[in-house]
């Protein structure tokens, strides 16, 4: 199987490698994009936005033997499940790593500070105390070390979807931060922000205790996470 490792915002497809052993030693092909704008060299971030990243997601969805299944952390959330709704056909599954399946028209996040046309790593303060756990001070160094400001246009502008055909496309979502119960108490209830999930045909939550950063803080336990949800797709 071919799977793409999309990482969140500030990281690069280096962030995956305590991640990626695992899923290459059961023989599956691992692809780990820098999106634009992040890549060694990207200056000027004013032109990058969302449908960037979406697009070189999709570059090598076709250039790839299908099917393949995408992961996206994070913000690479919303752009693994733009992919999907692309190529809704060639996706075997998405997997939402401390993510979830935003609607049509929302945001990532526009609430994160913006320096022109960049959004560098907050202070850690700016985040809540369940995306720290377990992120302690050895890994915040490093995280800090090879963080990258993201273009800021990929924070801010809507999310594009047009096929009803990526409901069918099998989900999986590793929760890190909110238990699985919340999440289906949210859709049962109808919140705005879980409605993408009440209209898909199949999906499974994964609960992975850790903060919003899995890759760094339980990596062999996020990689065998990722594996299962492979395997069944």
């Amino acid at each position: 199987m071919n799977i793409v490792l999309i990482p969140g915002f500030w990281l690069d497809g280096a962030s995956w490698s305590g991640v990626t052993p695992t899923l290459a030693r059961a023989g599956h092909t691992v692809h780990t994009p820098t999106l634009p704008g992040k890549r060694p060299g990207d200056r000027a971030l004013s032109g990058i936005g969302l449908h960037d990243h979406v697009d070189a997601v999709l570059e090598i969805v076709d250039a790839i033997a299908s099917p393949v299944v995408l992961v996206g952390h994070s913000g690479g959330g919303s752009i693994a499940w733009a992919a999907a709704d692309a190529r809704p056909a060639d996706i075997a599954r998405v997997v939402f790593v401390d993510a979830l399946p935003f609607p049509d028209g929302s945001v990532i996040n526009d609430e994160l500070p913006v320096e022109g046309d960049r959004i560098p790593l907050p202070e850690w303060n700016f985040f809540e105390a369940e995306d720290l756990v377990d992120l302690d001070d050895a890994l915040r160094e490093r995280f800090r070390a090879i963080a990258v400001p993201e273009p800021a246009a990929v924070a801010t502008d809507p999310q594009t979807l047009h096929h009803e055909a990526r409901f069918a496309v099998p989900v999986t979502v590793i929760a890190c931060e909110f238990p699985e119960a919340m999440l289906r108490q949210a859709i049962t209830s109808g919140a705005p922000w879980a409605s993408e999930l009440g209209r898909l045909e199949q999906l499974e939550i994964i609960e992975l205790p850790t903060g919003h950063w899995p890759q760094f803080t339980k990596p062999v336990e996020l990689g065998q996470s990722i594996l299962a949800a492979v395997e069944r797709a």
